[in-house]
């Protein structure tokens, strides 16, 4: 997040000092200097208090202008599945932020490249960074070693260039579905995306069930576009919720973070132009919770500890 950015959320029955550190994952003090500094509202209104207790009320906050941090080199262990002089490729575990944020400079995808490979850094928090990933999914993403690189991948993304399938664990009996619903922010829980929503944006993904069982279904999903939380809104949407979906679903008995994966990626390299091809296996807690759901995994699936 950066200061021309907002975040939305809501509480109840807590102090709105609390509740901002909380959301903001930054200490209170911090929180209380936002609040008297007037970076934070109330149901639109600028907050006067610290100690205001809250009552469900929409919270925004938009932090103040930070000095830029140097974004230091961290040894973090990392899944590297390609690199050469111009890219790096790997499998971004669930739980880790793809780039470093106010409040949130170490223990990032963006730290641990840097702690293993020379990356332009340049002036920004985010050397390198094409793409991300949601803190709670895994799978594959691209790293661009330099500026030529960057700009080069990034026009990739922009013209849709780029195929990504995803892996998700869903509740219910999904169907196989072309999705065509335009997505835009809960015009209430404003941390939320919603189908409509408010300045809604086309999306479109594609969904096909590879298989099912008692306690759900396993999808791939090809997103088509990139808007915020695609896949998510749209099994949202199909009333097929992810397992373990903070936002859009409910807790799962047999995973406690969001169960997506970012599978597969083709993109065209920088330099040659070429097509390249990367799958990130199927991180072990994903495979588990499928398997004592009484799900089997079809053959071309690959997963942690087992090869093609």
């Amino acid at each position: 997040m950066t200061a021309d950015e907002a975040k939305f959320f809501s509480a109840g029955e807590e102090r709105l000092d609390q509740a901002v550190a909380r959301a903001m994952e930054v200490s209170r003090t911090k929180a209380q200097e936002w609040i008297s500094g007037g970076y934070v509202r109330v149901a639109g209104r600028v907050a006067q208090k610290a100690s205001l207790r809250l009552r469900g009320e929409e919270v925004e906050v938009r932090p103040p202008p930070q000095r830029q941090a140097r974004v230091e080199a961290e040894d973090l262990d990392l899944l590297v599945l390609y690199e050469d002089e111009d890219i790096v490729v790997v499998s971004k575990p669930a739980g880790m932020i793809t780039h470093p944020a106010p409040g949130v400079y170490s223990g990032t995808l963006v730290n641990a490249i840097l702690g293993r490979w020379v990356v332009d850094e340049g002036e920004s928090l985010r050397p390198g960074i094409v793409h991300r990933l949601d803190k709670e999914t895994s799978g594959v993403i691209v790293i661009a070693r330099h500026e030529e690189a960057l700009r080069r991948l990034s026009e990739s993304f922009r013209k849709r260039y780029v195929f990504k399938r995803y892996l998700a664990l869903c509740q219910g009996a999904a169907v196989s579905a072309n999705v065509i619903a335009p997505i835009g922010r809960h015009p209430v829980q404003r941390h939320k995306m919603h189908v409509g929503g408010v300045r809604p944006r086309y999306a479109e993904t594609d969904f096909t069930v590879l298989a099912r069982s008692d306690e759900g279904s396993l999808l791939e999903a090809r997103p088509h576009t990139g808007r915020t939380h695609q896949i998510r809104v749209h099994l949202k949407h199909l009333h097929t919720p992810i397992w373990a979906d903070p936002l859009y679903g409910k807790p799962s008995p047999y995973i406690n973070r969001l169960a997506l994966h970012a599978y597969e990626l083709r993109v065209p390299h920088p330099r040659t132009g070429k097509i390249m091809s990367f799958t990130a296996p199927l991180p072990a807690d994903m495979a588990r919770a499928w398997e004592e759901a009484g799900g089997v995994w079809p053959a071309e699936i690959q997963r942690e500890g087992t090869s093609r």
